[in-house]
């Protein structure tokens, strides 16, 4: 049985962070995954900039309110769910996942949880678990499922190395030269068909 994993921002939504980097105008939140592998160190860094800002949950919701999904994003899931299971991977958080799931057609996600104070302040965060998407994939595949995975970032490379078929999804230039092994597409129309020929 197989199961295709996906990540999500810039895979089927834009990054959120960078959305809320242009609406805020604070250029130093525009770093994301595909620039800091360590992801610890990247959030630690996005809630000093909110902290100092004096920005919260609220402002970070209405960006994400207003945003939609990836052109062709909710065909390409939609027919991919009508023939295999897929799990969204992310290291977003379920505050921030719900309205643009919403807008998918409500795929199934695991993701994370922020730790926000009543006045809205983000304070910390919590992960699902440690290196959560590859922890995903091993866990799948240790109760029958053969995985297929595709994202853009340092944090997809876990889960894509560690599946059957794995796929790079509009990376950046460094990630493809870094890993040249790994097949990588522009489209979801390209996407589909390489998913389609794994399963």
């Amino acid at each position: 049985m197989n199961i295709v994993c996906l990540d999500m921002e810039g895979v089927l939504v834009p990054e959120i962070w960078i959305a809320f980097a242009e609406k805020s105008g604070i250029p130093e939140l525009r770093l994301t995954t595909r620039d800091e592998p360590d992801y610890d160190k990247l959030m630690r860094y996005r809630l000093n900039i909110l902290k100092e800002h004096k920005l919260g949950l609220r402002e970070i919701q209405e960006v994400i309110g207003s945003m939609e999904p990836m052109e062709g994003a909710k065909e390409f899931l939609d027919e991919l769910r009508s023939i295999t299971q897929v799990i969204i991977l992310s290291d977003t958080f379920s505050q921030f996942a719900q309205p643009l799931m919403k807008k998918l057609g409500w795929p199934t996600i695991f993701c994370n949880d922020l730790v926000v104070a009543e006045d809205g302040e983000i304070v910390d965060y919590k992960m699902r678990c440690e290196k959560s998407k590859l922890t995903t994939v091993r866990a799948l595949q240790s109760i029958g499922f053969e995985t297929i995975a595709s994202g853009d970032s340092y944090n997809d490379l876990g889960m894509i190395q560690a599946s059957k078929a794995c796929f790079l999804f509009r990376s950046t230039e460094q990630i493809k030269k870094d890993y040249p092994d790994i097949p990588a597409y522009e489209t979801f129309d390209d996407l589909l068909a390489a998913i389609k020929k794994a399963l």
